[in-house]
């Protein structure tokens, strides 16, 4: 029998509590559903401050101030990014307008965190990150993911090579929508499609464990609106592990287990489904032994972290995150449209 090959016990998550974050005086722009989930998760478990939103209705902002006990609402982006009690803004619209409103946000000289998929692809992206680069304005994708404790525990493993020779990543993220050729996610003027929405998390979770790819081989299936249905995709080429393949699976047409696997010569990492979420996480052996970190005893609102990892950057003074840099998301973005181009989604 092979002897174990694991460490005697899995780091400790480095996290912080997201209630340390110091606080900040949040605008959000757009106030939908995501924009939801984000106020609920600040309210619930960080000393974040709701202070503003902006929406292009004032019917829709004013009862969304309402809702969250937000101080004002606007009736206009413009009015939201000129309200000098805010501290920084979360572009919360659809990724077809981010660009356009992180701009705006930056030219404000506003702190913004753009939810993702960052852009539409990675032209804006570069658009996006020289303005901030150039206003010395913070700027962080909001790719919740990197930011929750369990991802954590899998850095330090893959810091700590505790994998050994790095072999393959395999994630997926599918869910089922009923085809709606009015619907976002099917409407190319919209930026719909398989894998600005869904996919984006298990390529994000690829280049976290491997790298930026030299290349990506597509295949896929389109809606008849001519956005990308249903997409595979095939990462190799990674610089610091030249053997290594990522196969990320993504579809708008069933909702699929969500995992992800980060497997080498002598470990792997298993995280069960949503992958994406605050989860538990186990550290295999290849002769079967086992390491388990359990998912958070007490339910998290997981946007809780990306807030708090923010706050304490523009607190700190830093222009952008170590966890999740700029450079890395314009590369993500690029990813995606290769992969896009190759089955000739709209």
């Amino acid at each position: 029998m092979l002897a174990s090959s694991l460490p005697s016990a899995l780091p400790a998550s480095r996290v912080p509590d997201p209630r340390d974050a110091p606080p900040l005086r949040w605008g959000i722009l757009a106030p939908g559903r995501i924009a939801r989930s984000f106020a609920e998760a600040l309210l619930a478990q960080t000393r974040q401050r709701l202070v503003a939103c902006g929406s292009r209705s004032a019917e829709h902002a004013d009862a969304f101030a309402r809702e969250f006990g937000l101080e004002r609402a606007y009736g206009s982006y413009e009015a939201l990014l000129a309200d000098p009690d805010v501290d920084a803004v979360y572009v919360a619209s659809p990724h077809s307008h981010h660009a356009e409103h992180a701009l705006a946000a930056i030219a404000a000289g506003k702190p913004v965190l753009v939810e993702k998929s960052f852009t539409r692809d990675a032209a804006e992206a570069r658009r996006v990150v020289d303005a901030a680069r150039a206003a010395g304005v913070p700027l962080m994708e909001a790719m919740w993911t990197r930011f929750l404790p369990h991802i954590d525990v899998a850095r330090q493993l893959l810091e700590d090579g505790a994998l050994g020779e790095l072999e393959t990543v395999i994630a997926d993220h599918g869910q089922c929508f009923d085809f709606d050729p009015a619907g976002r996610l099917f409407d190319p003027a919209l930026a719909g499609g398989a894998m600005l929405d869904l996919g984006v998390y298990p390529l994000s979770f690829a280049f976290f464990a491997l790298g930026t790819p030299g290349r990506l081989t597509a295949r896929g299936t389109l809606a008849p609106t001519g956005v990308d249905r249903q997409l595979s995709a095939v990462l190799e080429g990674f610089a610091d592990h030249p053997d290594a393949h990522a196969l990320v699976t993504t579809t708008l047409a069933a909702r699929t287990a969500t995992t992800a696997v980060v497997s080498g010569d002598r470990a792997r990492i298993e995280i069960p489904g949503p992958f994406y979420t605050p989860q538990s996480l186990a550290l295999i052996g290849r002769d079967g032994s086992r390491l388990d970190a359990p998912a958070p005893a007490i339910p998290q609102h997981g946007l809780c972290h990306e807030a708090a990892h923010f706050a304490q950057l523009v607190a700190d003074g830093r222009l952008e995150s170590p966890l999740l840099p700029l450079d890395e998301t314009i590369a993500i973005m690029a990813a995606m449209d290769d992969a896009r181009a190759q089955v000739g989604a709209r």
